[in-house]
C-alpha cells in the first residue's frame, strides 16, 4: 500500500537568508571589529504595508493584534469592542466596507510572501457585525466648539467628514439631494451586497453624535453656495460622482442605452423590476459586475408593453408597483453579457466578483471595445457592435488599439454603460476646474475657496474607502482652520497607528514630560532605549522580516454563497456571511505584526550575551516589552536576524 505525499505549498519562505548566501551585508550595516560591532539594537516602529495600502488609514495591525490577544483591552471592555473602537477611529462604516471594499490592504500584505494574505476585510466584517449586534455607540464629545460646518453630500466622504468633525465637538449639518443618506452605498451598490439594515445602523450611529440632516436639498438649486457659506464657518464638498458616462459611440442616444448609475439607482429605488431578455454591459470594474448580477437576478418577462420597458423605469417616469405580482410570476432569466477592453484576468473588478458573475451564467467577453450601437427603424438599440482590441495603461492614460476586421454584433434589448462616472456641477459651476473635478491641495482645501474642503469622487472617482479617507483628512484640516491653527504638512504615510502613550495611560503608568523627540533616548521613561516611531514615513518591506518564524497557515475564509444561473434569478439574499468568533481570532493570529513587537521572545532567547531582556511587568506595555542592556551587548546582530516583525534594527545609538 503506497502513500501519496501531500502537495507542497505553492509559496512558503523559511529563511531570512537563502542557502548558499555568503556575501556580507553592506559595511554600513555591519561595521564589525573582530567579534563585535559598534552597532546596537534599536527599536523601530514602522508602518506595515497593509496600513500604507489602506485609503481609509485604518490601524489594521492594531485591531488585528487586539483580536489575536496580544494587545489587551482596558479593564472591563470586551476585546471585540476595543478592536472595533480602534478600527472606527479611521472608518465609521466597517460593516459595510467589510463586505464591499476590494481590500487593497490585502494586496499589500507581507504575508503574501509566505502563503496568502491575512483576511483583513473578513475580520473588519466580523467586528462591524459584532458592534451592530451589541448596539455599540460612539462617545459624544465632552465639549462643543460652537463652530458650524456644512457637509454637502451624504455619501461615504460626507459621512466620514461629518463623523470626524462631530467627534471633535463641531456642529455638523449634512445636505443631500436624495431622500436618504448613503450616496453610492445606497443608490449604487445593490442590497444583496450591502444590506440596507446594516447601512442604516452605521449611518444612524453617526447621526447619534448630534449630526443634523437636510434631505431633498440640492446646493446650487434649493440653497445657494453663497448662502451656505454665510451661515456656516466651513464647508465640506462630498458631492460624489453620481452621473454616469455615456458610451462615446454612434447610436448611444438610443432610449434603451443607459448609464450604470441610472440603472442601479432605478433598481435600488425599487422602480425597475425586469431588464429585458438580452442585456449587454460595457465596463470591467466592480460597478459593471454589480449591473450584470442585478440584471441576472431581475431577468425578463414576456409580453412587454411600452410602459413596462426598463428604460422607462430608469428614466423615472413610471414604475411597476401595480404589476409586481404578475411580473414576478412570469419572470424568466436574462442573457447577460459583459464586455471589457481588458482581458478577463486584467479587468479592474475584484477577482471573487468576476468568479461569481461567471458562476451565475454571465458571459464575460474580454478584449472587446464598443464601436457603435445598432438601432432599428424606431431608434431603439438592437445590438452593440464591438471589435477585438488590445488595451493598456500608459502614463496614467488608457490606450486602446482596435484590430481591424474583427467587428461583431451582440444582440441587446438593454445596453448599460459602466465606463465611468462624472460629477454633476449644475448650480456649482464655479467649483469645476474644467476637467470635471474640484482642484484641491494635499489637505483637500479647495483652491481659491477659503474655508472650503472636499473629498471623494469630486477629486477623482475611486473607491468608497478612498472617499472615507479623504473625509477624515479634510475633517482634520477643517478642525485646524476652526481652531485658528496652520494646516501644516500631512505625513508621508497618512494612517492611524499604534500609540505607545495610550497604552501607558491605560496601564496607569506615569508619562514623563517629553522635551525632545521620542526617539534615540536612553533616559526618558516614556520609551525603551533607542525607540523610534517611524510609522509616519517608513513602510517596512517583507525583506526586513524573519519569515522563517511563520509556518504555513491556510487563510480562514468567509462562507460566500455561489449561485448558478438558475439560482440567481429573483435571489436578492446576501451572499457573504461573516466569520465566526474563533475564525476571526485565528485569522488575526496570521498577522505578522510587521514593524511592531508582538512579544515572541526570540530576541531574549537567542541573545548570546543575555543583553536583551524583558521589561518588568509593572512597567511593560505593548511596544515596551523588551529592552537592551548595552553594557552587555556586543552588536552581534542576532536579535535583529531572529526578529520576525523587523521591529529590531541595528544602529549606532542614534
Amino acid at each position: 500500500m503506497s502513500s501519496v505525499p501531500p502537495a507542497a505549498p505553492a509559496k512558503l519562505t523559511f529563511r531570512r537568508f537563502k542557502d548558499g548566501d555568503e556575501a556580507p551585508l553592506p559595511w554600513q550595516q555591519e561595521i564589525f571589529d573582530a567579534d563585535h560591532s559598534h552597532k546596537c539594537p534599536t527599536y523601530i516602529q514602522s508602518a506595515p504595508p497593509c496600513q500604507a495600502s489602506c485609503p481609509s488609514g485604518e490601524d489594521i495591525r492594531g485591531y488585528l493584534n487586539i483580536a489575536r490577544g496580544i494587545e489587551k483591552p482596558p479593564a472591563g471592555m470586551p476585546w471585540q469592542e476595543y478592536a472595533w473602537r480602534r478600527l472606527t477611529e479611521a472608518n465609521p462604516l466597517p460593516s459595510v466596507m467589510g463586505r464591499v471594499c476590494p481590500a487593497p490592504c490585502e494586496s499589500g500584505c507581507n504575508r503574501n510572501q509566505v502563503e496568502d494574505f491575512v483576511g483583513i476585510n473578513s475580520v473588519e466584517h466580523f467586528l462591524g457585525e459584532w458592534a451592530n449586534e451589541h448596539r455599540l455607540a460612539y462617545p459624544k464629545p465632552a465639549q462643543r466648539s460652537g463652530k458650524k460646518v456644512a457637509v454637502i453630500g451624504g455619501g461615504p466622504a460626507g459621512l466620514s467628514a461629518a463623523y470626524q468633525l462631530a467627534r471633535k465637538g463641531h456642529d455638523v449639518t449634512i445636505f443631500d439631494e436624495r431622500a436618504e443618506l448613503g450616496g453610492m452605498m445606497r443608490y449604487g451598490i445593490p442590497g444583496f451586497r450591502t444590506p440596507r439594515t446594516v447601512l442604516d445602523t452605521e449611518i444612524g450611529r453617526i447621526l447619534d453624535l448630534g449630526v443634523a440632516t437636510r434631505m431633498n436639498t440640492r446646493i446650487g438649486r434649493d440653497v445657494t453656495l453663497e448662502a451656505l457659506r454665510a451661515e456656516f464657518d466651513a464647508v465640506f464638498l462630498g458631492l460624489g460622482a453620481q452621473s454616469g458616462r455615456p458610451l462615446p459611440v454612434p447610436g448611444a442616444q438610443a432610449p434603451n442605452v443607459v448609464t450604470a448609475t441610472a440603472f442601479l439607482k432605478a433598481f435600488n429605488d425599487g422602480r425597475m423590476q425586469h431588464v429585458g431578455k438580452r442585456v449587454v454591459v460595457v465596463g470591467g470594474g466592480d460597478t459593471s459586475i454589480d449591473v450584470a448580477t442585478v440584471a441576472r437576478r431581475l431577468g425578463h418577462i414576456d409580453q412587454v408593453h411600452e410602459s413596462d420597458r426598463p428604460e422607462v423605469a430608469i428614466s423615472g417616469s413610471t414604475g411597476f408597483a401595480a404589476h409586481d405580482a404578475a411580473l414576478l410570476s412570469r419572470r424568466q432569466g436574462a442573457e447577460v453579457t459583459l464586455t471589457s477592453v481588458f482581458a478577463i484576468d486584467k479587468m479592474q473588478a475584484s477577482r471573487h466578483e468576476i468568479e461569481h458573475a461567471l458562476a451565475e451564467g454571465i458571459a464575460i467577453r474580454g478584449g472587446m471595445a464598443p464601436v457603435a450601437v445598432i438601432c432599428d427603424a424606431s431608434g431603439r438599440a438592437t445590438a452593440l457592435r464591438v471589435v477585438q482590441c488590445e488595451a493598456r495603461i500608459a502614463g496614467g492614460r488608457l490606450e486602446i488599439k482596435n484590430v481591424a476586421g474583427t467587428e461583431v454584433d451582440i444582440e441587446a434589448d438593454l445596453i448599460v454603460s459602466a465606463i465611468g462616472q462624472a460629477v454633476d456641477f449644475t448650480g456649482l459651476e464655479v467649483l469645476d476646474n474644467g476637467k470635471g473635478a474640484v482642484a484641491a491641495d494635499k489637505n483637500y482645501q479647495v483652491q481659491g475657496q477659503p474655508g472650503m474642503f472636499c473629498g471623494g469622487d469630486v477629486i477623482r472617482p475611486h473607491l468608497l474607502t478612498t472617499a472615507i479617507g479623504h473625509g477624515a483628512i479634510a475633517a482634520d484640516g477643517i478642525d485646524r482652520l476652526l481652531r485658528g491653527e496652520p494646516q501644516g504638512k500631512r505625513p508621508k504615510v497618512d494612517v492611524h497607528s499604534f500609540d505607545l502613550m495610550r497604552k501607558m495611560v491605560e496601564k496607569g503608568l506615569e508619562i514623563p514630560a517629553i522635551h525632545e523627540p521620542l526617539h534615540g533616548t536612553d533616559t526618558n521613561k516614556g520609551a525603551v532605549h533607542n525607540f523610534d516611531n517611524r510609522s509616519d514615513r517608513y513602510v517596512i518591506p517583507h525583506s526586513e522580516l524573519f519569515l522563517g518564524h511563520f509556518g504555513y497557515t491556510p487563510r480562514n475564509k468567509r462562507k460566500v454563497v455561489t449561485l448558478s444561473a438558475e439560482q440567481a434569478l429573483n435571489n436578492f439574499e446576501e451572499r457573504m456571511l461573516p466569520l465566526l468568533e474563533a475564525q476571526a481570532q485565528a485569522e488575526a493570529k496570521r498577522c505578522m505584526s510587521c514593524g511592531l513587537c508582538f512579544e515572541c521572545d526570540n530576541c531574549v532567547v537567542f541573545c548570546p550575551q543575555t543583553a536583551v531582556f524583558k521589561v518588568p511587568k509593572a512597567k511593560s506595555t505593548m511596544g515596551r516589552y523588551v529592552d537592551t542592556d548595552y553594557a552587555k551587548c556586543i552588536g552581534c546582530h542576532i536579535c535583529k536576524d531572529v526578529c520576525p516583525t523587523g521591529y529590531i534594527q541595528m544602529g549606532l545609538g542614534e
